[in-house]
């Protein structure tokens, strides 16, 4: 890479000390940068559409932005590299670039843009990790704009935590390709990758983001004694069969909820209710250091 466009999130954690950092080490890795910032939700995807070249795009941001520049370049052969600015950063973890924003421009000035599949809901949004209710949710709600600048990935840990203990099951409609499954949840889950949270929650038997699939993650504890049971074989991947378990996997995913419970799409929160969400194959490319 020598050529990029850099997309910055003045807003995200770091801000522009940030910007700095990312320059500097654009500066010494030989890669010349064009800026952009954005101003205003949506304002990534707008110079993201707008860009008619080939040359990778950069961004420094949290996932939001990320998936909002993922969105407007899908099928157009445009490689992402993520620099991360945001307070999870889950799927800079999830790609093995490094937190610190210099050593992920050291990581990326030769990393090989890699594909990946990506889901989309129905209203076109895209997301490349997780879409669902319940605790994870019930963990982004809860972790406020204060928490996450003061504590960092620790808002959630704390917000987590609560969720577990304070989220009550709801009930759940499942249809993949065609059959359908009921359940009451305390989590259900539409999973594109096999992990999360730097791979130390398992999302379900071989998952994976390359096989042109999505996999339903649904879990039914009956009081925080069994979430926090079913948490732990999640940890541990231990996805043996349990009536509490659902996994199932196809191209076409609709999660139906009975009433209304928060929801999330890869970390941001979108109305609840329904999620309905069809498999674009190899829909992303990532810069990534490391095999996805």
């Amino acid at each position: 890479m020598r050529d990029a466009l850099l997309i910055v999130n003045p807003a995200a954690r770091g801000g522009r000390s940030a910007e700095a950092e990312a320059l500097a080490a654009c500066a010494r890795a030989g890669i010349t940068v064009r800026v952009a910032h954005t101003a205003a939700s949506g304002d990534a995807a707008r110079i993201a559409r707008a860009e008619s070249g080939a040359n990778p795009i950069l961004v420094l941001g949290g996932d939001g932005t990320v998936m909002e520049v993922v969105g407007a370049v899908v099928g157009r052969g445009i490689a992402v590299g993520i620099l991360p600015g945001g307070t999870g950063n889950q799927l800079a973890r999830h790609l093995g670039i490094p937190l610190r924003v210099g050593r992920a421009v050291r990581a990326l000035a030769n990393a090989t843009p890699r594909p990946l599949d990506l889901g989309q809901l129905a209203d076109g949004r895209y997301f490349s990790l997780t879409a669902g209710f319940g605790f994870d949710a019930a963990m982004i709600a809860g972790a406020s704009p204060v928490a996450k600048r003061r504590f960092g990935v620790g808002a959630y840990i704390w917000s987590g935590t609560r969720a577990v203990m304070g989220t009550r099951p709801f009930a759940i409609r499942l249809v993949v390709d065609g059959t359908t499954y009921e359940r009451d949840a305390g989590l259900a889950m539409i999973a594109n990758v096999g992990a999360i949270m730097d791979g130390r929650i398992g999302l379900g038997p071989g998952v994976s983001p390359n096989d042109g699939l999505l996999d339903a993650c649904i879990l039914s504890p009956s009081g925080m004694a069994e979430g926090l049971l079913l948490a732990s074989r999640m940890a541990r991947r231990d996805f043996r069969d349990d009536p509490r378990m659902l996994f199932v996997r196809g191209r076409q995913l609709r999660l139906e909820a009975a009433h209304h419970v928060p929801a999330q799409a890869d970390g941001e929160l979108i109305g609840g209710g329904l999620l309905d969400a069809r498999v674009v194959p190899e829909g992303a490319l990532f810069l990534s250091p490391r095999p996805v």
